[in-house]
């Protein structure tokens, strides 16, 4: 059993490998890493992050938030991803997103196991916004459903529910995409470079966030054929109606504003998810759905501007409230 040893974020976090075995899609060895942050005393509640593409975990206010209301907060990077890439692989390659169900089930025994049994809420960005309802989905389908496994509620921060784009795309180019999957999984797909999204976070230029630019590139990692089969794969699943047994709360942008450049409205704005899309795919998750515009947003709420991301913690107090999770 791997060790919890001090995390690349520094004092008050730690890290541990979690061992997945040879990689389905023949990149060798894969790995996850679930990161914990120092728990609160006498916690009361859980809390497991995961993360979107091109992306990892290093949003410490979100871990601040949680530990202060009592959650022992745990991220995780997925397989090729962040901390859990390794020399070789794809970034962020698989070709079923059900692949991350084997890092998500350990986290989830580690998590019960080291806090005592514990409640666990989840919460995830972007893909990860796909790929945990999916993953709810199948888990709710065991005896007990998602609430015997100990998992008590959902928070989604502008989750990748459908391809954005013209219409046309989501049909006959999502047969496009299929077909290239097949015969060259691996193939990065010729899309228009663009670094406004990124630009508009990080330090280096002018925005509020540091962090690993090996691990969070300014103009994102090439997307794969393959990769995006599968998420286009996980959206259909989504789209035909999910039951993923609790709560979820819905977050996004009120705006979306597509641009390669960084301008005023990419830090005020969804500039890579389209928001009509969330909004009009929140109600398949299940259960109860409380979904949320908030004005003035990023892509990722927690990393909008002050005022944004304020408005977005102060509707999940009020969420966590409603449903007695506080």
């Amino acid at each position: 059993m791997a060790a919890w040893v001090e995390d690349v974020l520094g004092a008050g976090y730690e890290q541990r490998t979690l061992d997945l075995g040879s990689d389905p899609d023949g990149e060798g060895e894969v790995v996850a890493t679930l990161v914990r942050a120092t728990p609160p005393k006498n916690a009361k509640r859980a809390f497991l992050w995961v993360h979107g593409f091109s992306d990892y975990f290093f949003q410490t206010a979100l871990a601040d938030f949680f530990t202060e209301r009592g959650y022992a907060f745990y991220a995780l990077d997925l397989r090729k991803c962040g901390r859990s890439r390794r020399p070789g692989q794809t970034p962020h390659y698989v070709s079923d997103l059900g692949l991350y169900d084997a890092e998500l089930d350990q986290s989830l025994a580690i998590i019960r196991e080291e806090t005592g049994g514990l409640d666990v809420m989840l919460g995830a960005h972007s893909t990860g916004g796909l790929i945990l309802p999916l993953w709810l989905s199948r888990l709710n389908k065991a005896p007990g459903g998602t609430r015997e496994a100990g998992i008590t509620g959902l928070v989604l921060d502008g989750p990748w529910f459908d391809l954005q784009g013209a219409a046309w795309m989501r049909s006959i180019g999502t047969q496009v995409i299929r077909a290239a999957a097949r015969v060259r999984p691996f193939e990065a797909l010729r899309l228009p470079p663009g670094n406004a999204y990124g630009s508009s976070l990080h330090v280096s230029s002018g925005g509020e966030w540091d962090y690993d630019l090996e691990w969070k590139p300014l103009t994102g990692y090439p997307v794969t054929y393959g990769w995006l089969n599968a998420v286009r794969r996980g959206h259909a699943v989504l789209h035909r109606g999910l039951d993923i047994g609790v709560p979820s709360l819905v977050l996004r942008s009120d705006a979306s504003h597509f641009a390669r450049k960084h301008g005023p409205r990419t830090d005020v704005s969804d500039a890579v998810l389209d928001v009509k899309q969330i909004a009009r795919w929140a109600g398949c998750l299940g259960d109860a759905v409380t979904s949320i515009p908030v004005p003035g947003a990023r892509h990722d709420v927690f990393l909008s501007q002050k005022e944004a991301r304020e408005a977005a913690y102060a509707a999940i107090d009020r969420w966590l409230e409603f449903h007695g999770l506080t």
